[in-house]
């Protein structure tokens, strides 16, 4: 062993002689283990930190969405399909930041989006 696991060890028993394990919740009842067979192994340390982080797939894939569609918007050439792209993306806009209210995060995309849109309109004059 190592000088870090000893000292932890030591700490963790020193721990359980004063009773600092006594009051923790669920004790005394199994433990309620999550299903990770559909991660990859090599994944699942990462899996478990995002979700505890309160990552959500349904985020994930708003984002990947909307990085898509923005660059599609950015190759295209045609304004009616520019604008309902736009659209698009807006309605992912608008999901991505109800997601993140919900999780009581203040997100201020929406106002950097319009703020990006009218710098670059700007531009093109």
């Amino acid at each position: 062993m190592d000088l870090f696991q000893i000292v932890s060890e030591d700490r963790i028993k020193q721990a359980y002689k004063d009773g600092e394990f006594d009051n923790l919740p669920g004790l005394g009842k199994p433990m309620q283990l999550e299903d990770l067979s559909g991660v990859p192994e090599e994944m699942r340390m990462a899996y478990k930190i995002m979700k505890n982080a309160g990552y959500t797939q349904e985020e994930g894939r708003l984002r990947q969405e909307m990085m898509g569609i923005e660059d599609l918007i950015k190759q295209c050439d045609d304004g009616s399909e520019k604008v309902n792209l736009q659209r698009k993306l807006n309605e992912k806009l608008l999901r991505f930041n109800q997601l993140m209210s919900k999780r009581g995060i203040k997100t201020n995309s929406s106002i950097f989006k319009n703020y990006e849109l009218k710098v670059k309109r700007k531009m093109k004059y």
